[in-house]
């Protein structure tokens, strides 16, 4: 059984996260939230992993949702109070159809598992296998979207702060704008109209994704929201206090003239990114991790055992695959194009198609040696310690083979390294 469910029944934060038990709250509540779906960490878990009952229950779920799609993340630990993953787990944007979701699902299972994400859980004291649950909603097409707060951030006033921008809301949110800000009191009155300086809107891509949308002259820095939208937004922080409690951070959206609430949580700020979407995964080759030095040993069932733990994760050009002394917890080969590694801003090689890199990161987790960089688009399979550690633990034979193995890798770089005179 696959656990999906309409958000509406969300209710269990340890399977569906904060996110998706929230805009379920929002919903048995009457407020205004677009339709989706809440998916379940294990769920996700089996999508990344390609398995086909999984994959076929999200799109019978999905199916009956007007489309476009956004995809987001709603991990069990998500935006809690004494945390925020700010940018650190992605949003998919414009995902066209029920057969390209489970991609877009695959990409936000990869940013929990992200080095920023482990490098940010370690910080928490949080060393753990991330529980991913995923929200899959329509995605609005917006006329204005933005943030608001229920009380002054800056300076704790009891009052509303409003940011405005026009398209979709994560022109504001990532903060590639400036946007128009309002501040509102808690009884409607407007106290404060700031306009920003919006060059641009983020809008639905006709394939898929987001563009960046030029706004007409006269609107770069006209107000985008009038009274009767501020208005509109001070009920909707009060029906979002009386629903969540007090002190919130809101995302909302004017579409077809109608507002609609996207999320409310504790007072934090999260980035949404469009990547590009990955196609379906094939099968990575246990014959190919006869050239990786740490699986060159095993057996070749072992090497096939292996080889079935890989994901498909897809960077786009000019985008950090790993960062020098970024805590790390993923171990990656190249299936297209290349990337540059640097260390300590130095160049060191270009790796291609049939290369690898950060295999000690499935042993111990620690901090990344270098830093990786895609040239262009790169296609990567990928493996998690999460998955990798359960397996070596329960197949003794296997982790003797590696362990021989990193004790002759230890050997040649201690044979390697000059005596010093006596």
């Amino acid at each position: 059984m696959s656990g999906i469910v309409l958000l509406v029944d969300a209710d269990k934060e340890e399977l569906y996260g904060g996110k998706a038990v929230g805009l379920g709250d929002a919903l048995r509540a009457g407020l205004p939230v677009p339709p989706g779906v809440a998916l379940p960490g294990p769920a996700v878990d089996a999508i990344a992993s390609g398995e086909v009952d999984a994959t076929a229950a999200l799109r019978d779920a999905v199916r009956p949702l007007p489309m476009p799609l956004a995809v987001r993340s709603s991990a069990v630990d998500e935006d809690s109070a004494g945390a925020s993953f700010a940018g650190q787990h992605i949003t998919v944007l414009n995902v066209p159809s029920a057969d390209d979701v489970e991609s877009a699902v695959r990409e936000v299972w990869w940013s929990a598992n992200s080095d920023s994400a482990i490098t940010y859980r370690k910080r928490l004291g949080v060393f753990a296998r991330p529980s991913v649950g995923v929200v899959v909603q329509s995605l609005l097409q917006p006329e204005t979207a933005g943030v608001m707060f229920t009380r002054n951030p800056i300076t704790g006033a009891d009052e509303r702060m409003i940011e405005a921008s026009w398209g979709l809301g994560e022109a504001v949110v990532a903060g590639r704008v400036i946007p128009d800000s309002y501040r509102v009191a808690r009884g409607g009155e407007v106290l404060e109209r700031r306009p920003g300086l919006k060059k641009f809107a983020i809008r639905s891509a006709s394939d898929g994704g987001t563009v960046d949308e030029e706004v007409a002259a006269d609107l770069v820095e006209a107000l985008c929201l009038q009274d009767d939208h501020l208005q509109a937004l001070s009920a909707l922080a009060d029906d979002c206090e009386r629903v969540y409690g007090a002190e919130r951070d809101i995302e909302w959206a004017f579409a077809g003239g109608r507002l609609y609430l996207l999320q409310c949580r504790a007072v934090t700020r999260s980035a949404g990114v469009a990547p590009t979407l990955a196609p379906a995964a094939p099968p990575v080759s246990g014959d190919l991790l006869v050239h990786v030095p740490l699986f060159s040993a095993l057996a070749g069932p072992d090497r096939d055992a292996i080889a079935r733990l890989f994901t498909q994760r897809v960077f786009a050009s000019g985008e950090t695959v790993t960062k020098e002394g970024s805590d790390a917890a993923a171990f990656y080969l190249i299936e297209s194009g290349t990337a540059t590694v640097t260390v300590h801003g130095v160049f060191r090689r270009t790796l291609h198609p049939g290369d690898h890199f950060g295999e000690i990161a499935l042993i111990d987790g620690q901090a990344r040696s270098a830093t990786v960089t895609a040239d262009g688009e790169l296609v990567c399979q990928g493996i998690t310690l999460w998955d990798f550690q359960p397996l070596v633990q329960r197949n003794t034979i296997m982790a003797w083979t590696l362990l021989q193995t990193l004790a002759g890798m230890l050997r040649e770089t201690m044979d390697d390294t000059p005596i010093p005179p006596t």
